[in-house]
């Protein structure tokens, strides 16, 4: 399995999740029946399998099927800030059911799929559920909020509080100074080119983001910060691209410190409520307090491919888009190869050398964007082999083919030269 394959679908940040309190559990036990049926059906399912592990990457699948939907309902295991939504969502209006030529019930047990929408045309052609889940609920995207940040360092660009892509890490970290972060641009740490080293490999206890997990900061500096200015150089910056979350976790801290406002709240102002999405979302945090930028935005998937659509109508609040001018063709064409043949990245964005480009997780979330054929698919999964289920992932590039094929036909026989 290829280096490039693993690090696409690597975990989408580092979460320092506390150990589960069995605290937690005796005040349920002691308050009686009604405090456990008080809890909502979700966190109850969470509690019944309760997990001895605090690294989900090794925790059973019946595990994450209840934590995926859980994670911002559960304090005593990871913290979360609320997105408001807006209050008037955008409608779906329904389309004609897509014709397609798989079985989309066997494509999505073979996923382990909770979620599957497709649009096209701004229409709702296609609406499926999974493992017991349905459109009340919320679901946690990864790496998914890695492109939602994206969009959000746009905006802070076209609202003044980043001047330009080539500004420097260190104009808006002075902490970061004397690093080998002095001559990396924000452009190179969003198409991850920044040149310093870091290791995502989740099976190497002596890799970057197991360090992490236990190191101290220095007394009145953040443990990000703290922990990527030790990080030394390996390539002259925007040499070499290397997937990071690290540095994705870092662009948060930037948008933090050049705002002045919660991710949480600018998500909201900037995308949320102006993009109409129907229900709040929440943003899980780190020890330090702040949104981990490069994970874990909690959402129902309708509004994850109302997302989807709002990035595909141009990131469009009336008429005037978020973010400047020819900025959103930047972030979603390719910048920097990854040693794939018609595969590339963009700004925090995976792309294709036809146009479209995806936003993904890891165990199968994701956000597929043609803008050829007014595509948008949101899916949400939870793979059996996480990370490390190549099958998977070709069985979903599969089915986006399958889907582009099904709009092409009815294009086809709507042409007058048919």
């Amino acid at each position: 399995m290829s280096n490039a394959f693993c690090r696409e679908h690597s975990l989408g940040a580092v979460l320092n999740f506390k150990k589960i309190a069995l605290g937690a559990l005796a005040v349920l036990i002691v308050a009686g029946g009604a405090a456990w049926f008080s809890l909502d059906k979700e966190t109850r399912g969470f509690l019944a399998t309760f997990p001895t592990n605090r690294d989900l990457l090794f925790w059973s699948e019946s595990q994450r099927d209840a934590a995926f939907r859980a994670l911002d309902r559960l304090p005593f295991l990871a913290k979360a800030r609320v997105v408001p939504a807006s209050a008037k969502p955008s409608p779906l209006p329904p389309g004609p059911p897509l014709k397609l030529a798989l079985d989309v019930d066997a494509y999505m047990a073979g996923q382990r799929s909770a979620a599957l929408i497709v649009l096209q045309d701004g229409k709702l052609r296609l609406e499926r559920y999974g493992l017991d889940f349905d459109a009340n609920g919320r679901w946690t995207s990864f790496s998914v909020a890695k492109s939602i940040t994206s969009i959000l360092v746009g905006a802070a660009i076209r609202d003044g509080y980043i001047r330009s892509m080539d500004d420097k890490v260190t104009d808006y970290l002075p902490q970061m100074k004397g690093s080998a972060y002095d001559d990396v641009s924000i452009g190179q740490l969003l198409t991850m080119t920044s040149g310093v080293r870091w290791n995502e490999d989740y099976a190497d206890p002596n890799s970057d983001v197991a360090r992490f997990n236990n190191h101290q900061p220095e007394e009145g500096v953040g443990t990000l910060v703290s922990y990527m200015r030790r990080l030394p150089r390996e390539a002259p910056a925007g040499t070499r691209w290397n997937y990071s979350t690290g540095e994705t976790n870092l662009v948060g801290v930037v948008l933090g410190a050049a705002t002045k406002k919660p991710l949480a709240e600018y998500l909201s102002e900037k995308i949320w409520v102006p993009a109409g999405m129907e229900q709040q979302a929440t943003w899980i945090l780190s020890r330090s307090g702040r949104e981990i930028s490069g994970c874990c935005i909690q959402a129902a998937t309708r509004d994850f491919a109302r997302f989807g659509q709002f990035v595909l109508d141009g990131t469009r609040v009336n008429g005037q888009s978020v973010v400047p001018d020819g900025w959103l063709e930047q972030a979603t064409t390719e910048r920097t190869g990854i040693g794939r043949p018609g595969r590339g990245y963009g700004y925090l964005w995976w792309t294709y050398a036809d146009g479209s480009f995806a936003a993904r997780g890891i165990f199968g979330q994701g956000i597929f964007i043609d803008p050829k054929r007014k595509l948008v698919i949101a899916s949400n999964a939870d793979w059996a082999g996480g990370a490390r289920d190549p099958a998977a992932n070709a069985a979903r590039e599969a089915f986006y083919q399958a889907v582009r094929k099904a709009i092409d036909d009815e294009a086809a026989a709507k042409s007058p030269l048919q």
